[in-house]
């Protein structure tokens, strides 16, 4: 396919960076059976088995670019036909054409999310981008993220001669102190850990190099920085299901994890717990070759006065702060401080400063009249500014 790489008239499929992060996945063996585009028997097989070279997988690895152009493109495309990938204008790859075929744009939706419902967040965004007519044929595209991903995953367990590696999959949306026991307990029984910050595609107030800078804060400051890896996952559409526990773990496997904790909150584990099918899919994922650990889930007791597992704590739910993420992300986008039990106050700090920028007019006057300080100048930032605020939210005696 190099040879064909100074051909200009070559027709062009038009696909988004979403797409070409799953192309590479499969390129560089992070999914693992899957190392093609199937073509329609094989999808249809899949479908029905749900076996994919004897192994459990639960719904076939196609390409179905949607918009008018691509449409176009691929029902006029003919086998051994080389096309151009590009993503935003730019040049990114080629497909050799071995078939084109129509899907069931509802049917591939239930495999991904277990509904069709058009109300549904992730059915809702799929059908954007998802077309009528599906590509099979061998592919080449320059994505590189991937293969260095691999490649640090590799040095660092050569590094430290790491005998058990553990990867956990989140997105710190944000990083809050169950997030930070979880790590500490994984990080108890593992070698090396891997932390999958999940990266979205959808732009949010608190983007993923917040989310990453946090992470990084916390590693640096408070782990052993050689047992831990921080890695951007990208966290395409075939990861937004039901079965995303499973396509975790296999994702984690072939980045050369030998075990997974899941939380059980992860997506999918929630369901696991009170239906019969999800169960089966996670001792699909059990024999897949990775060791499956699932994480109850971590609350802060008012009688225990600290973190406890709800498996462990004695003391009923009216006693219980809840770790949900939602919701403590929705103090912060109001600009305000969450309570430092809920999130460290450092990482809180980092997000302000970020999400509001420059937000006081004279932030020196403001630190140096309501914060002690030794009568020297200093400038502050606005992270220090938050962190001091806070720790006089915490000082008790007159409270």
């Amino acid at each position: 396919m190099d040879l064909i790489r100074k051909n200009d008239t070559l027709k062009e499929l038009h696909l988004d960076r979403e797409a070409i992060a799953t192309l590479s996945l499969v390129k560089e063996g992070i999914l693992k059976p899957i190392d093609k585009l199937m073509n329609e028997a094989e999808s249809e097989k899949i479908y029905q088995t749900y076996r994919y070279k004897g192994h459990f997988l639960p719904f076939p690895f196609i390409l179905a670019p949607a918009g008018r152009r691509n449409e176009e493109v691929l029902k006029k495309a003919k086998k051994g036909e080389v096309l151009k990938i590009v993503v935003n204008k730019k040049l990114r790859g080629y497909i050799e054409v071995d078939s084109i075929y129509k899907i069931d744009i509802n049917r591939r939706i239930k495999a991904i999310f277990g509904t069709d419902d058009k109300t549904h967040p992730g059915v809702k965004d799929t059908l954007k981008r998802l077309g009528k007519y599906a590509i099979s044929g061998k592919y080449d595209i320059e994505f590189d993220d991937i293969k260095k991903l691999k490649q640090r995953i590799k040095s660092a367990k050569k590094q430290i001669r790491a005998k058990k590696t553990t990867a956990i999959m989140m997105a710190a949306k944000p990083l809050h102190r169950a997030h930070e026991r979880l790590i500490r307990l994984t990080l108890e029984n593992t070698d090396l850990l891997v932390i999958f910050l999940l990266k979205p595609y959808k732009k949010d107030i608190l983007s993923y190099e917040i989310r990453y800078k946090t992470m990084e804060y916390f590693v640096d400051n408070f782990l052993p920085k050689n047992r831990v890896v921080v890695v951007p996952f990208e966290n395409t559409y075939i990861f937004a299901g039901y079965n995303n526990a499973i396509l975790d773990s296999l994702a984690a496997k072939n980045f050369g994890c030998s075990d997974i904790v899941l939380g059980q909150n992860h997506s999918g584990i929630g369901i696991f717990y009170d239906h019969d099918r999800i169960n089966s899919i996670m001792d699909k994922v059990k024999k897949s070759g990775i060791n499956v650990e699932i994480m109850s889930e971590f609350v802060y007791c008012n009688q225990c006065k600290t973190l406890v597992s709800t498996k462990t704590c004695p003391h009923g739910n009216h006693h219980h702060i809840s770790y949900h993420s939602p919701s403590i992300l929705e103090i912060l986008k109001a600009g305000l401080l969450p309570p430092a039990v809920l999130v460290r106050k450092e990482i809180s700090a980092i997000i302000l400063s970020e999400i509001f920028k420059d937000r006081f007019k004279d932030l020196g006057k403001l630190y140096d009249s309501l914060m002690p300080n030794d009568g020297l100048l200093e400038e502050h930032s606005e992270k220090e500014f938050y962190i001091k605020l806070l720790e006089l939210y915490q000082t008790t005696s007159l409270t």
